[in-house]
């Protein structure tokens, strides 16, 4: 029996970010196939706030229906490998990691299991603890949904809604590096950051709406899901497709029919449903990206573990600029130790 203690954030249920309280629970004990993760980095993301609040009420079939299945949050997350199972032959202790923990969720803890065959990939020396928990939130995420789903290609015309958010500044970088024309909408304030990460233009939402204009797009990628594919449909060329990450109904009755009675195309998929190797793939891409200088990332603000709910309070106040960082440990005497370790191992 495990007695060993460790701090995490646990969801008492579903509601408000004052349901993310701060716990004493069991250190988990890695699987033969599993190593142990000395969580650094964590991610707290507009889908985690979502998830939280348990709406939309369809997404509770897969997380739980009166309450949480996985009490602790977070998915994205940054650390070291601070022991391996019986079975683990890639990962070694001490060797730096990042990845995505998808529906096990988890990652907002001092420490956290999986698969080593699971989204697990080391950490290059040039990246950073706080940028690298977020990749698979933002970056991650709009690469799927414009690379592999949208085959973006020069020449095509790509409006992003909600493009100063961590999928939104994402997702203008990896269009315009695919070749796109990119239309950015957000709030006049954040027109220059994303100028800055390559949007050819900008709509204030504030002042305009898209849905209204003369112009004509191949593909919208509603990153919030804020306006819907019968609104954005009027703005779609002929052959246009919408995308959005948010799971509604309405979304879900849209793809099925314009599949088959419509040419522009309404898509949703859940990104973190894809396979381990398909997700493992996606994300060693993304990693190639940023490894060459084509991508940056976006950070607003870093946040304790233990003010996680401080953070979803201003996610949903709507004002998140890029990605929010949750600092898992402020021990690096530790990081030191396990450094010792894996040297005394090797």
């Amino acid at each position: 029996m495990n007695n060993e203690k460790m701090e995490a954030i646990r969801a008492t249920g579903y509601g408000p970010a004052s349901v993310l309280k701060l716990h004493q629970v069991s250190k988990p004990k890695p699987a033969p196939d599993e190593v142990l993760v000395k969580v650094i980095t964590s991610s707290a993301t507009t889908a985690d706030a979502m998830m939280r609040s348990g709406k939309p009420w369809l997404a509770r079939l897969f997380l739980g229906i009166r309450k949480p299945k996985n009490p602790i949050p977070g998915t994205g997350f940054a650390g070291y490998v601070a022991e391996i199972g019986s079975k683990v032959r890639h990962f070694q202790v001490g060797d730096r990691v990042f990845g995505e923990t998808t529906l096990g969720f988890g990652a907002n803890a001092e420490y956290l299991t999986l698969k080593a065959s699971g989204i697990l990939l080391p950490l290059p020396e040039t990246l950073g603890f706080s940028e690298a928990a977020t990749f698979c939130d933002g970056h991650l995420t709009a690469y799927n949904y414009l690379k592999r789903l949208g085959q973006v290609k020069p020449g095509d015309q790509v409006l992003i809604n909600g493009a100063s958010g961590s999928l939104g500044t994402a997702a203008v970088q990896i269009a315009m590096h695919l070749g796109a024309e990119v239309t950015a909408v957000c709030s006049g304030k954040n027109a220059g950051l994303v100028k800055s990460l390559g949007a050819s233009h900008v709509v204030d939402y504030t002042k305009e709406d898209f849905t209204q204009s003369e112009s004509r797009y191949d593909l919208i990628f509603d990153t919030l899901g804020k306006r819907s594919f019968a609104a954005c449909k009027r703005v779609l060329t002929k052959h246009g497709r919408y995308y959005s990450p948010v799971l509604k109904i309405s979304l879900l009755v849209q793809m099925l029919y314009t599949r088959y009675f419509s040419s522009r195309k309404a898509v949703f998929e859940a990104t973190g449903m894809l396979s381990d190797e398909q997700l493992r793939s996606l994300l060693a891409q993304v990693l190639e990206l940023q490894q060459a200088g084509k991508l940056r990332t976006v950070l607003d603000r870093q946040y304790p573990l233990a003010r996680l709910s401080e953070a979803h309070q201003y996610i949903d106040s709507g004002h998140k600029k890029g990605n929010l960082v949750i600092i898992n440990s402020d021990d690096f005497t530790s990081f030191q130790s396990i450094s010792i370790l894996k040297q005394q191992t090797t």
